[in-house]
């Protein structure tokens, strides 16, 4: 009937692949015709409905002639039957597992699905993609339907995956949990149910086939795959349940993480913005906030106050290069560095110039205040040190290369990176406590928390530093090199990387406690309120993770790309981004 391109969407000026799946209708019959279009038809509507990370994005459809096709998110990786076939072996215990609550969290959410149930109905290796970073995709949505109580309908499905009362018509969630037990059946015993007589699967117990599976395991596949509907799991929630707790016995999944974090329920969230202000020109940098007032630079040289309420215009102050620096907010006053190479201190009252300082080169540090005096790198190879008071600088350091990084002041000592890749530590009168180097530029800021610096480099690593000695106390290596600050939450510190995976990594092990993979990479620095976790990628991506399972709460499209952080002040999240505009969401 078709087949899938792999494409690229030239409206974009980022690289955007995606996936194109082309229907042909090449039926004479007029019913089979009737039949196809309604498939189609059916998939497009299903997936314009749901949002789901294990569920690909569709983001257009359109027919030519007799030939349809969906414009859908491109999953790179392969599907289980490919891997199936590769391995020549069953799959380990702990990858089924694994795999299993990707699968039955997906079906919980489609089968609470508002404003109607939706069955999958085809449940079965060949539909379910492993990305390269292991994590599922439920593709091919072309013979789910929504649920109506009592109804039949034509068999349809796989043979050996479905369960007897699909041979029926009939099609409820049980379908699918069945489905699911004999693709989990297939994957660690690797039979293929298709080459058995159906229903069969008691006369082939799993241990037998593989005695590496525990016994906990065979339980819980075997109930799946009950020949009655009620001997099943009652749910996919509940299935999911048992499946994490096995995992939580064999170590699997982290103690301090419960079973309800785990499952906690995905929200489909309807995000539209609160309100947008246009500046002139590209929004690179991060805001501020105090006391009712946003404070963003942007490219058109101009610093900007606006309500946060409503986003109504309060002034603006004009730089004489663009402004990527994060504004500081200290009595009255904001400070902020711009690429004209100036530190400026203005009013926050009524947007007019109070003092400026010079230096060598383009800043594009953020400034830090402590203890009167205004911290802040730049391009001049210098950490300036300046009296906020009297506008002077009181002392400088050479870090031997531009400094990006934004300082973090804490206590007496000063902590800053520079792209020389080494990560210094300072004491307020400028002598030099401890250097530990990088392998390459450090562009984030280091973030202090329980006597620990959490920093990164375009070395691809996420370094632990002791904040007293400079001894790294451990490395978290990531695909690709980050310049996105970390920030920390109990025992685990989040930060993003230009490989397009944001992490969580356990502060205790240093081991990943789970990753979510983008489309583009993340140059944003997270940010953390109430349980959840916020951040961007420079496809203009706004992200808003669960932190304690990594899972998708929601995520808005801006129509730039985003280089900035995100801010959260009151439960509205602020973002601006290069089409110019600041973003006021509801977090």
């Amino acid at each position: 009937m078709g087949a899938v391109y792999r494409a690229q969407d030239l409206r974009f000026k980022v690289e955007k692949v995606v996936a194109v799946k082309e229907m042909i209708n090449q039926a004479t019959d007029s019913d089979i015709q009737a039949t196809i279009i309604e498939t189609f038809e059916r998939e497009a509507n299903i997936l314009a409905t749901v949002s789901h990370p294990s569920i690909p994005t569709i983001y257009d459809y359109f027919t030519l002639g007799a030939r349809s096709y969906l414009v859908m998110e491109f999953i790179d990786g392969d599907n289980l039957e490919i891997k199936l076939q590769q391995r020549r072996a069953p799959f380990q215990e702990e990858e089924a597992i694994s795999w299993a609550i990707a699968l039955c969290d997906v079906l919980d959410y489609l089968h609470n699905h508002e404003p109607e149930p939706i069955i999958f109905r085809d449940i079965k290796p060949a539909n379910i993609m492993i990305t390269r970073r292991n994590q599922i995709r439920l593709v091919d949505f072309g013979i789910a339907k929504t649920f109506q109580t009592d109804a039949k309908g034509t068999m349809i499905g796989t043979e050996g995956y479905s369960p007897p009362e699909q041979y029926r018509g009939e099609a409820s969630p049980q379908v699918d949990i069945y489905a699911l037990g004999a693709t989990m059946h297939h994957l660690i015993t690797n039979q293929d149910p298709r080459t058995e007589p159906p229903f069969t699967f008691d006369e082939r117990p799993i241990r037998e086939a593989n005695p590496n599976i525990t016994v906990a395991l065979e339980t819980i596949v075997n109930t799946a795959l009950q020949y009655n509907p009620p001997d099943r799991f009652e749910n996919a929630a509940i299935m999911r349940k048992a499946l994490i707790g096995l995992a939580q016995k064999t170590g699997m999944l982290e103690d301090e993480i419960s079973i309800a974090q785990a499952t906690q329920f995905f929200q489909d969230q309807s995000h539209s913005p609160i309100w947008t202000f246009t500046c002139e020109d590209e929004i690179r940098g991060t805001a501020s906030y105090q006391d009712g007032i946003l404070y963003i630079g942007s490219y058109d040289h101009n610093l900007y106050a606006l309500e946060a309420a409503n986003g109504k215009f309060v002034w603006k102050y004009a730089a004489n290069g663009g402004i990527v620096s994060k504004p500081a907010i200290h009595d009255n006053k904001v400070y902020f560095g711009s690429t004209d190479q100036y530190v400026h201190s203005i009013s926050c009252r009524n947007g007019k110039k109070v003092w400026v300082q010079s230096t060598d080169g383009a800043i594009y540090s953020s400034p830090t205040i402590a203890e009167g005096h205004l911290f802040i790198g730049s391009d001049d190879e210098y950490l300036h040190v300046i009296n906020i008071l009297a506008g002077r600088e009181a002392w400088r350091a050479n870090l031997g290369s531009p400094v990006r990084s934004s300082p973090t002041v804490i206590s007496d000592m000063v902590y800053i990176g520079s792209e020389n890749g080494e990560i210094q530590c300072y004491d307020f009168s400028g002598n030099i406590k401890w250097r530990t180097s990088a392998k390459r530029a450090v562009t984030s800021s280091p973030h202090y928390y329980d006597n620990v610096i959490y920093i990164t480099s375009l070395d691809s690593v996420l370094y632990a530093i002791d904040a007293k000695s400079g001894w790294v106390i451990w490395r978290f290596r990531m695909e690709n090199g980050s310049i996105s600050t970390p920030v920390t939450n109990e025992n685990h510190v989040y930060v993003g990387s230009t490989d397009n995976t944001f992490y969580c990594i356990n502060i205790k092990t240093s081991k990943k406690v789970w990753s979510f993979d983008t489309d583009n990479q993340i140059n944003s620095s997270p940010c953390f309120h109430k349980g959840a976790v916020y951040f961007c990628n420079i496809d203009g991506m706004v992200y808003s993770l669960h932190a304690a399972s990594g899972r998708l709460r929601w995520k808005y499209q801006a129509e730039g790309q985003i280089t900035g952080s995100p801010i959260i002040v009151d439960d509205v999240l602020y973002i601006g981004a290069a089409d110019n505009k600041v973003y006021a969401l509801p977090a």
